[in-house]
């Protein structure tokens, strides 16, 4: 028993000196890589990263085979003994308490570098997503004579849309309050296609409903319903282009001149989003005015 705790204290020790070593050689990757120099920080973060699991992986694994071997040595003592050993350098000498108190500090730092190094490689992953996506619409836009028009990135976004396609003066309030009042109108076109995002429970009568309500009182961010919703009450075509599928009509039956939305994934933190678009010569886009009944 006495054996087996004596190599499993040698095993620990030998992972936190690994880790120690380790994270030494992190540092000096990083002093070798110049923070101007984005192509090759960006790949550090991924080696960083790689490093990081394997040895995880690595110290899980001879942990394990551990205990498979040593079954009545149990995992009892073993986040006492790591403790135990984490306070101590590699001595084996009782450190003084400032130097506890860096090494503290110094750990801490280093989850705080990795966080943020890994928020920063997220970051430029999507800043890549969005250029590719913002090159594929533009190639779509482009033979059409039209370029993408930023809106603002908010809960309105698909509503303020519609509102700058529009040849006349329309309110996003006044949007929303038409959509839901259509949408409350013609119950039955389209409770089957509502259900709870969390149980995918069917909605019931009320649920859609209430639904409804929130699209005035709560902002929620408009889907394709509401835009099928919109399309009636406009009685236009409503078009959306995006760039990995097919160009999306909604409305058909109507033969005013349609009007245009870009549906885009990537184009801010909080995901999808709705743009409109303008003609290249910077003529108006749009169709005649209909009567909002």
């Amino acid at each position: 028993m006495e054996d087996s705790q004596r190599e499993q204290e040698r095993m620990i020790r030998r992972h936190l000196l690994e880790k120690e070593e380790l994270q030494a050689r992190i540092q000096g990757m990083k002093n070798s890589v110049p923070k101007s120099d984005k192509k090759r920080r960006k790949q550090l973060l991924l080696d960083v990263a790689r490093l990081e699991a394997e040895m995880e992986q690595k110290h899980r694994q001879e942990m394990e085979r551990f205990q498979e071997s040593c079954p009545d040595n149990g995992n009892g003592n073993l986040d006492s003994i790591t403790e135990d050993l984490a306070k101590m350098d590699l001595e084996n000498r009782p450190p003084s308490v400032s130097r506890a108190q860096k090494r503290r500090e110094r750990r801490a730092a280093l989850q705080r570098e990795r966080q943020g190094s890994i928020a920063e490689v997220e970051m430029e992953h999507l800043a890549s997503f969005r250029r590719e996506e913002e090159e594929k619409l533009a190639a779509i836009l482009g033979p059409k004579n039209l370029e993408m028009k930023d809106i603002p990135a908010d809960r309105h976004c698909m509503y303020r849309a519609i509102q700058d396609q529009l040849v006349f003066s329309v309110t996003v309030e006044s949007l929303r309050n038409r959509t839901a009042l259509y949408m409350r109108k013609h119950v039955d076109d389209f409770l089957p296609f509502f259900s709870d995002p969390e149980t995918g429970d069917a909605y019931s009568r009320d649920d859609f409903l209430s639904y409804c309500d929130d699209i005035v009182r709560k902002s929620l961010w408009g889907s394709q319903l509401e835009l099928r919703a919109l399309s009636h009450v406009l009685q236009t075509p409503i078009e959306v282009i995006q760039a990995e599928s097919p160009i999306i009509v909604i409305g058909k039956e109507y033969t005013r001149k349609p009007l245009t939305l870009v549906y885009l994934h990537y184009t801010c933190n909080l995901g999808e989003h709705y743009n409109s678009v303008r003609s290249l010569e910077a003529g108006a886009v749009g169709g005649a005015a209909p009567r909002l009944f």
